[in-house]
């Protein structure tokens, strides 16, 4: 027997099993963050003391994408078909041990099989988690509240890998792997105590096996096709037949779900304005974030000559003024709305990007690196909350695991792609042999990419408040059946 939650959410004040529920939830976030961006500081001392050559350690950064990005689809729906706790439980659980594994191990292979592993388990607990807020908090403020929190956790985590990881990799860089694991099972053993028991969804109908095997295949495929696209060559025949087995697999996957009663992903869904918006938008963002991180620690470290700590330190504003704002977006969203709120981030974080395109080999971090992060800080701070917010309300419980994988899908194909573009602009030329400045001169163009990046995502939001109280359709975004009248929403 399990206590309803739904209860006090209506309330202001949370009871202290409720928040207790968010903070393993957060936790769970964090470390899908943290896991991200933990690693990369710590490749050239895996590299040393494994004998791995560069190509493989590309893997180990690769591997969790792969994992992460290609199973979203089917974890978000296994949450809402095999239950939200259930999933999140489990996977969560296999985190801590692969965590554990990926930090004991002597081989490149079973790093990156680790690796593979805690993608794979993040593609699970992601869309779960967020769908237990979603069906755990009632949609309005308290709702936002609850989302802001999160979220913000994970925007933290992402940033304070950095700082952590430069930390750790002083010691050794096993501990960056085996860090996540006591976290990961002290989670797990709150969540046991605290998470509400989710009702099955009935699969009377049957599972769309179809749909998830073609969903998956292609989503897999299509992130190691990106992920290895610049390496290949993106015009070299390996990389062209690869796009054009994605696109077979994509238009098999859409022609299965369009005949199945019981669909992975119910295609009405993407009907939706306030929806094509929210997944486009998390793409842009994500993918204008994760380029600009990897031109600027690349900069900073092999031009600037910082150290792996300093590099993390000078990124630690962005992710302090995330941290501090964790629960005051919530009411913003309230007043303002989630695409005023989008745009406004997105305006910051272009600025962010091209204020930082005046860097030189003696830059003034008073002048240009501290106000960039500050304002990226404040953009992640407003954007990330508001695309959750945006694509999970208006969504009925039992398609609330869907949207939330949809949603995070989103994220990590866009973070990969715009990843792979970027390192395709500033690798055009080559890079041997040239002079610092000549090497700073190509890291400009993929900033330029980097801020047009996140200029599109603003485009793409702005073509909501066009729109915004008058034409969206709740409809699609609800789990009814096609033929019953169309209804209008307030907004999105």
């Amino acid at each position: 027997m399990t206590t309803p939650l739904n209860a006090p959410v209506a309330q202001e004040r949370w009871s202290p099993r409720l928040w207790g529920t968010l903070l393993v939830l957060c936790a769970a976030m964090f470390l899908d963050a943290l896991d991200v961006s933990m690693v990369g500081v710590a490749l050239p001392s895996i590299g040393t003391d494994l004998g791995l050559s560069t190509s493989t350690l590309q893997w180990i950064v690769s591997g969790y994408i792969l994992g992460y990005g290609g199973l979203l689809l089917l974890g978000g729906r296994a949450a809402d078909l095999l239950g939200r706790r259930r999933v999140f439980l489990i996977a969560l659980a296999v985190f801590a041990l692969a965590s554990l594994l990926g930090g004991l191990v002597d081989s490149g292979p079973l790093l990156i099989a680790s690796r593979f592993i805690k993608g794979l388990s993040a593609a699970f607990t992601a869309p779960a988690g967020l769908s237990i807020i979603t069906t755990t908090f009632k949609e309005g403020p308290q709702r936002n509240r609850a989302l802001s929190i999160y979220t913000t956790c994970a925007a933290t985590g992402f940033s304070m890998g950095l700082v952590l990881s430069g930390l750790l990799t002083e010691v050794s860089w096993r501990l960056t792997m085996l860090l996540p694991a006591p976290i990961a099972l002290i989670a797990l053993v709150a969540g046991l105590k605290l998470i509400p028991r989710s009702s099955r969804e009935d699969s009377g109908k049957g599972y769309d096996v179809p749909g998830a095997v073609i969903g998956t295949a292609s989503m897999l495929l299509l992130v190691f096709t990106v992920v290895q696209a610049p390496e290949a060559g993106w015009a070299s025949a390996r990389t062209l037949l690869s796009f054009l087995a994605v696109a077979v697999l994509l238009t098999a996957f859409i022609t299965i779900e369009r005949r199945s009663s019981h669909p992975l992903i119910r295609l009405g869904v993407l009907r939706s304005g306030s929806q094509i918006r929210a997944n486009l938008g998390a793409a842009f963002f994500f993918g204008s974030y994760i380029g600009f991180q990897f031109l600027v620690t690349q900069y900073m470290q092999s031009l600037l000559g910082w150290s792996a700590l300093q590099t993390a330190l000078a990124f630690l504003p962005a992710g302090a003024l995330v941290a501090i704002s964790s629960t005051k977006i919530g009411p913003v969203v309230d007043r303002f709305g989630t695409p005023r709120v989008i745009a406004v981030g997105f305006s910051l974080l272009a600025v962010a990007y091209g204020l930082f395109l005046q860097v030189d080999l003696t830059p003034s971090y008073a002048a240009v690196i501290l106000p960039s992060m500050l304002l990226l800080g404040a953009a992640c701070a407003l954007v990330f909350p508001s695309l959750n917010i945006q694509a999970t309300n208006g969504v009925q419980d039992h398609e609330q695991g869907m949207v939330s994988g949809l949603l995070n899908t989103s994220i990590q194909v866009g973070g990969a792609i715009f990843l792979a573009v970027v390192t395709a602009v500033i690798t055009a030329d080559g890079g041997t042999g040239r002079s610092p400045q000549e090497v700073l001169d190509s890291f400009r163009p993929g900033l330029a990419v980097v801020t047009a990046i996140a200029a599109a995502g603003l485009l793409i939001t702005l073509t909501g408040l066009r729109t915004r109280r008058s034409q969206e359709s709740v409809l699609v975004a609800k789990s009814v059946p096609e033929t019953e009248p169309e209804r209008v929403a307030v907004g999105d």
